[in-house]
Formats: C-alpha cells, sequence, structure tokens
C-alpha cells in the first residue's frame, strides 16, 4: 500500500470537514474520536505527512494520552455525499511549537487551538464503496434546494399578480 500522498487523495483530503481518528493506550485499548473543523483543515504538509490543529475541546485527553504512550494511530475519512473513503495509518506526535501549530491552524476558523497534531504517513488506502449511505450536510441541501425556492417564489408572484391563489 502506498505511503506518499498522491494529489487525488490530497484532494480528497483539502475536501473533508471531519475525520475518525482512531488510537490506543499502551495497554491496546482503542478509543476513536471525531475530528471537525472547516474544509482543508487535515492539512497535507509533504509527501507522507499531515497535520491539524488540535482544538480546545471537552477536556477528557484521552487522545492526547494515547499518543503520549503509543503513537500509532489510524484516520477514517469519508465523503458521504461522494460515497468515497480513504484509511491512513501512521505514527502522530504532539506539538506545542507555535510556528508549527500557526502553519496547521486556519486563521479565519474562530477556535481555541491547544496544539498541532503531526502525523507521518505509514500507508493510505481507498476502498470499495460499497454500503456507503449518501449523506448531505445541511449546507449542501440548502444549495441545491435555493434555486427551487426562489423558481417557486417567482412563480406564486406571478399567480398572485394574476389575482390566483397561491396555496
Amino acid at each position: 500500500m502506498p505511503a506518499e500522498i498522491t494529489e487525488p487523495v490530497a484532494q480528497f483530503i483539502a475536501r473533508q470537514t471531519h475525520f475518525y481518528m482512531a488510537t490506543a493506550n499502551a495497554k491496546g485499548q482503542p478509543y476513536v474520536q471525531h475530528r471537525g473543523g472547516p474544509a482543508g483543515f487535515l492539512k497535507v504538509l509533504g509527501p507522507k505527512t499531515l497535520g491539524f490543529a488540535d482544538f480546545l475541546g471537552n477536556m477528557r485527553y484521552i487522545t492526547v494520552g494515547n499518543l503520549g504512550e503509543n503513537d500509532n494511530v489510524f484516520l477514517f475519512l469519508m465523503d458521504y455525499p461522494a460515497q468515497r473513503r480513504v484509511k491512513i495509518r501512521g505514527r502522530a506526535g504532539i506539538v506545542t511549537d507555535p510556528d508549527v501549530i500557526r502553519s496547521v491552524a486556519d486563521p479565519n476558523y474562530d477556535a481555541v487551538v491547544e496544539r498541532a497534531i503531526i502525523i507521518d504517513v505509514e500507508y493510505w488506502e481507498t476502498n470499495c464503496n460499497a454500503h456507503i449511505s449518501q449523506r448531505f450536510s445541511q449546507a449542501d441541501v440548502d444549495r441545491a434546494v435555493a434555486p427551487v425556492l426562489e423558481r417557486m417564489k417567482r412563480l406564486e408572484e406571478r399567480l398572485e399578480a394574476a389575482g390566483l391563489p397561491t396555496d
């Protein structure tokens, strides 16, 4: 399986607004966390390096604790509308260097960044899209429905102008 991030995979990563991240502690006890942010918050920093700003959250620090004991990490990225997924296996480190944090933070996103998480990719893979239910964000639905609502508004205005009922 490839370790270097190809351009199509980099583009896929740049469109994502969330992913699932699995870690385990020193005893191997697994933990999965949902990570979210603006599109592109998970950044391709190099051919085999990813990084993201770790935002202030519920302050349980399970993922951070696990990474302090065991640097193995697995990312599961789902694009529900396109019914595609990418799986990424690697080793992750916690970075508090302000320059690194600035390199992965989005200055236009209003969130408190506590640290950066940098991942050295060991391999990535895609697989079939069977059984991925197509799902859409509210913003996707609003964009799709907007032209229909606008047309309906214009038609209702024409009916009203002609003295006909609109309901």
